[in-house]
């Protein structure tokens, strides 16, 4: 009974015991943690996002449909401010900084509608995943941005405004160097003088920077301060110190600029591809009044003869798809007017439903010499052996960016970044729409003419359906694994949309709406759009029926490449603005606009109740 006793005893004892040592051990791990804190330690642990030196990623090229961007590059912002908010909550650091503890960037999602294809040269809508300021491509950060976010780059680089509020960087940039330097110094012996001045001016900039956003709310002897911090890092550096949490702090400092310089680069992508897709409100303005002022006294069709011009195959006949009142009158204006004669010429304007009685009333107060304009409304329209769920809506040409190694450049040559712009459905509709006639010129209405057309009425196109501009530096071969590997030549070029001769009668003949719609049905997939079938179905449907036009008809680029030559503007018969900066934004490359504006009806009083012409 004793022994039991004693045994029982001495349990307790190891019970207690193991108490207090556990309670001891919380008691020291408590005051450590905040030593740790303190001393800038916890920055030494080192995450598993920083990027390795060896890895070299690669970068594709891709074609991108950008109707897409608004939607993509949003959700990347979203990504990056989710990104700076979860680091703020967990990260303490300058008062207004941001840091994010993933030092490599994430590979972004396809920012353009993806279409898939892995072709090592023409990959389409590859992602991209190279840092921003990469160290063996900081030559080519114009290349890469222009890559992964189009002429939004062409256009940053060209409006690039002084760097504001500098004082204020300067004073960030001098509290991240004397928290760098801080620690160090504080566990240097017989050094505390220096410690307490680095604290101190630390503390001091703090508080500034926590009162002050710009350079205007600075207080006056701002710059007495920044001197004495600046002495105080210069006497720092007098002593060896530890390097490595001066280099991890300084690793904090790149890593925020670049998330920093990553989001506002997302952001103003997504702010860029929101205006340029966005119908400006003096545009919305004029067709709304437009269309109340039809409404409100119907004009009397006095033009009793269109019908029997529309309908006349010996007459000269122009297509026009668009939903801009004022693009359009301005593709017919200046055709007009470059022409040596006027009544021969009949323009047929397509339009949806929501613009057409705006369409109609400005054509019928505007005259364009003896020309006869007819304006369509396509969801009206009454065709035989149509599919009204995919075809009888208006979609004006599909627009894609192109980036790409040409086929005769090596491997290590620069990515080119072009607009090409390629027919729509409804383009598809033309032999049943004009059953009547045997051969249209369809213009994009992002067109300006500088030169009389009628000699593209004498072409002899070799029973060709399509009379185009060749697009050769991107050819059929570079897309086998998105087209196929057999039934076209593979060396054949792409073509694209702006001006274009449509042989009517032999469209008809090979049935080549029956071959585009059988194509789009083969090709649609819940991936795809609409937008992307459209471009792979057209590639094929006018494989050797393209008849390519002489490179002098047509002039394209100026929606997005600044660097066009005056010269070559000025004896192209046609200029195509085709890109995300169209002559009718704000965002419109300025040296280009004039030859737009100067064929604006600028007496019509609508125009001046918009603004359309401030």
């Amino acid at each position: 009974m004793k022994g039991g006793a004693s045994s029982y005893g001495y349990s307790a004892k190891r019970r207690w015991r193991g108490l207090v040592i556990g309670v001891l051990g919380l008691v020291i791990l408590s005051m450590l943690v905040p030593l740790v804190f303190l001393l800038g330690l916890h920055n030494g642990f080192r995450s598993a996002g920083y990027p390795s030196e060896q890895q070299r990623p690669t970068s594709e090229s891709r074609i991108g449909y950008d109707k897409y961007e608004v939607r993509d590059a949003w959700n990347e912002s979203e990504d990056v401010l989710r990104n700076f908010t979860n680091n703020a909550k967990n990260k303490t650091f300058g008062r207004g900084s941001k840091h994010n503890s993933q030092a490599t960037e994430v590979p972004p999602r396809s920012i353009a509608q993806s279409l898939p294809v892995k072709n090592q040269n023409t990959n389409v809508d590859a992602a991209v995943g190279l840092p921003l300021y990469a160290k063996d491509v900081v030559d080519d950060i114009g290349k890469l941005c222009e890559f992964k976010f189009g002429s939004y780059c062409h256009w940053r680089q060209e409006h690039r405004e002084e760097m504001k509020d500098s004082m204020v960087k300067k004073l960030k940039d001098q509290l991240f160097v004397a928290r760098a330097f801080y620690p160090s110094i504080a566990k240097l012996p017989r050094q505390d003088k220096l410690s307490r001045e680095l604290k101190l001016n630390i503390q001091e900039l703090e508080r500034v920077l926590s009162e002050s956003t710009t350079d205007v709310d600075l207080p006056p002897q701002i710059a007495k301060k920044l001197q004495r911090m600046e002495a105080a890092i210069a006497k720092a550096k007098l002593f060896h110190v530890e390097c490595n949490n001066v280099d991890k702090k300084l690793r904090q400092i790149y890593d925020m600029t670049e998330d920093e310089a990553n989001f506002h680069m997302k952001q103003s992508a997504f702010l860029y591809q929101l205006a340029v897709q966005t119908m400006p409100k003096s545009l919305h303005c004029l067709s709304m009044r437009l269309t109340v002022e039809y409404f409100k006294s119907p004009p009397n069709d006095m033009k009793l003869s269109m019908a029997e011009k529309s309908t006349d195959p010996m007459l000269h006949h122009y297509v026009i798809f668009s939903n801009n009142v004022l693009a359009s009158s301005v593709v017919i204006n200046s055709t007009v007017m470059h022409s040596k004669e006027s009544v021969n010429q009949v323009f047929h304007v397509l339009t949806d439903e929501q613009n057409y009685f705006a369409m109609k009333l400005w054509f019928l107060r505007n005259t364009y010499k003896e020309a006869t304009v007819q304006v369509l409304n396509m969801e009206s329209l009454k065709l035989d052996n149509h599919s009204k769920a995919t075809l009888l809506h208006l979609s004006l040409p599909e627009e894609f960016r192109v980036s790409f190694h040409s086929v005769d450049s090596p491997p290590m040559a620069p990515i080119r970044t072009e607009y090409m712009s390629i027919f729509s459905h409804s383009h598809y509709l033309l032999p049943k729409i004009f059953q009547n006639l045997n051969k249209v010129v369809v213009l994009d209405d992002d067109v300006v003419v500088q030169q009389d057309l009628s000699a593209l009425w004498s072409l002899d196109m070799g029973g060709k359906v399509n009379a185009a501009v060749q697009f050769c530096s991107l050819r059929l071969d570079q897309l086998k694994k998105y087209l196929g590997e057999n039934g076209y030549n593979k060396n054949s070029c792409a073509w694209m949309s702006g001006l274009n001769v449509i042989d009517l009668a032999r469209w008809r003949n090979l049935n080549l709406t029956e071959t585009f719609q059988r194509l789009a049905r083969e090709m649609t997939t819940h991936e795809e759009s609409i937008e992307a079938v459209a471009l792979r179905a057209s590639l094929l449907s006018f494989e050797g029926l393209i008849y390519a036009i002489d490179g002098g008809w047509i002039l394209s680029g100026l929606g997005h490449d600044y660097g066009i030559d005056i010269e070559a503007i000025s004896k192209a018969a046609i200029l195509h603005y085709n890109g995300n900066m169209k002559p009718w934004l704000e965002l419109g490359i300025p040296k280009y606009k004039h030859y737009w504006k100067k064929f604006l009806s600028r007496e019509d009083q609508f125009l001046s109740e918009c603004n359309v012409n401030s």
